[in-house]
């Protein structure tokens, strides 16, 4: 039904380039880093590297045999051969100013993924939402098709880490954001911060949405959206466009390309006008999900459940579909694995529920930091959690994102009774580049935002104002989902079971 791949193009290095025996990565403790050192240290490299604070991530790192040091300095790039970095790290790391003093190559981390894929028929999900969700769902079809794909997530999935052969450092319960396998396809989330999707030549590329995001680098929203026309255009001769045809920004970059001779195929649910893939007869399920009936090229495919909640993740299966169908995929083994999938780490990620007052409070954990995420979020709770209270806990991700996003924060979270708001996770931003939580908090119309200057009290706060039956839901891209296991101990505390 699909046509195998065509020939691959290289993509901005030489095809094959070898990667030296000793490499140091710098910001080694991210999703996208840790799993690029893991790797590495599965093909016997030698690898070190640095972060800001240690973490579940680095401990793992270091017990698979990588050196890892906690805080920066020139020394400690040792005799690396090759520095991979994270855009983050600014020109002003001591060790990369200390690579470049003695000619030691540095490239960026999306530089190093071009690298490690380039011998491989690439899959890249990009978009402002989404992306981890369709990549994982994408990786997962091709697994399960027996294709065994390298796999590179922003995200960690469980459902992946389920299917990794035991090993003798156990990976942790939030699952893995790799999968290194020996097949000839990659798949890869292609994220658009700093233009790291810029580095990839795609055969297929997924574009889920655009929309104004990573001004703090883009400067405008005409920039980022030409960047995302730059990575459309880097898809290879023969290779196809996937992009949301409900999403505007992501439509009007489709129709752009079409224009420009590029073969693009459309998915969507409610958009006008002919689509390539489109998910029809809607329903819930028991699970809390939808099933539905997909339909390509006015074809009817068949039906298709998800257990993960929103129709928004109906979107991400579609997407993930038309890329592996692409891929020579099966639909029907394709749609056994998007039946199986549990959800992406932190992507409405259950932490279980406290009995309290003949009722329970039900803890959950989400990354949504961008009004258009969070609403996607509130109103997938509110669908699998009908005529429950919603109360929320929201860390805002960066100064920047909540001053030119402020109108979409206004009212993304009305969908909730209780709100509130604990200090902004700066990233790499001084508090100056934007508002800052308490501010943020002021500035939300519905509902009423309550700003807690401290997690520990803010923790001792919101237990006692949670209610039977209530649903409590931390968001954000920052560690605001530390503040469950708080809330849960003092719910116990006051007298609740778990």
């Amino acid at each position: 039904m699909m046509a195998r791949l065509l020939p691959r193009r290289p993509g901005g290095h030489e095809r094959g380039e070898p990667i030296p025996a000793r490499v140091h990565l710098v910001g080694v403790g991210g999703i996208h880093m840790s799993a690029i050192a893991e790797m590495l240290l599965a093909r016997r490299h030698l690898v070190s590297g640095s972060d800001l604070a240690a973490s579940a991530i680095t401990r793992r790192l270091q017990a698979l045999g990588a050196t890892v040091y906690i805080g920066h300095d020139a020394a400690q790039i040792g005799s690396a051969d090759l520095v991979v970095t994270t855009a983050a790290a600014g020109e002003e790391n001591p060790e990369l100013r200390a690579a470049r003093a003695r000619g030691t190559p540095v490239a960026v981390r999306a530089e190093m993924v071009a690298r490690l894929t380039a011998e491989r028929d690439l899959l890249a999900v990009a978009g402002s939402h989404g992306k981890t969700t369709t990549s994982t769902l994408l990786a997962l079809m091709l697994v399960h098709a027996g294709l065994d794909p390298l796999v590179l997530l922003g995200g960690q999935s469980r459902d992946l880490a389920a299917l990794a052969p035991a090993r003798e450092v156990e990976l942790p319960a939030a699952g893995t954001a790799l999968h290194d396998g020996s097949g000839v396809h990659a798949v890869i989330e292609a994220d658009e911060y700093a233009g790291a999707f810029l580095h990839y030549a795609p055969q297929v590329a997924v574009i889920t949405s655009v929309e104004p995001d990573h001004l703090d680098y883009y400067g405008s929203e005409e920039r980022l959206r030409g960047a995302f026309s730059d990575f459309a255009a880097r898809v290879v001769d023969g290779g196809a466009l996937v992009v949301c045809a409900d999403d505007p920004g992501a439509a009007a970059l489709g129709a752009a390309r079409e224009r420009a001779g590029a073969r693009v195929e459309r998915y969507g649910i409610a958009a006008p006008g002919e689509l390539t893939w489109r998910a029809t007869r809607l329903r819930l399920n028991d699970d809390g999900g939808y099933d539905f009936v997909v339909r390509w090229d006015e074809r009817e495919l068949g039906d298709l459940s998800l257990r993960v909640p929103g129709r928004h993740n109906v979107l991400n299966a579609l997407a993930a579909l038309a890329a592996a169908m692409r891929a020579g995929v099966d639909f029907h083994r394709a749609r056994a694995a998007a039946s199986a999938f549990t959800g992406a780490h932190r992507r409405f990620d259950p932490h279980g529920e406290v009995a309290l007052g003949g009722g329970v409070v039900t803890l959950l954990d989400d990354y949504a930091h961008h009004p258009t995420e969070v609403r996607a979020t509130l109103q997938a709770a509110r669908q699998r959690y009908a005529g429950r209270r919603l109360v929320g806990c929201f860390q805002p991700h960066t100064f920047s994102r909540s001053a030119y996003l402020l109108e979409g924060f206004r009212d993304c979270f009305e969908q909730l009774a209780r709100l509130y708001v604990i200090p902004t996770y700066a990233a790499r931003e001084p508090a100056s580049a934007g508002l800052d939580g308490s501010a943020l908090a002021r500035e939300i119309e519905r509902p009423e935002a309550t700003y807690l200057a401290d997690i520990e009290s803010g923790a001792d706060r919101i237990a006692s104002e949670l209610e039977p039956g209530d649903v409590f839901i931390t968001l954000g891209a920052g560690p605001v989902d530390l503040l469950l296991p708080m809330v849960r101990a003092r719910l116990l505390a006051m007298g609740a079971a778990p």
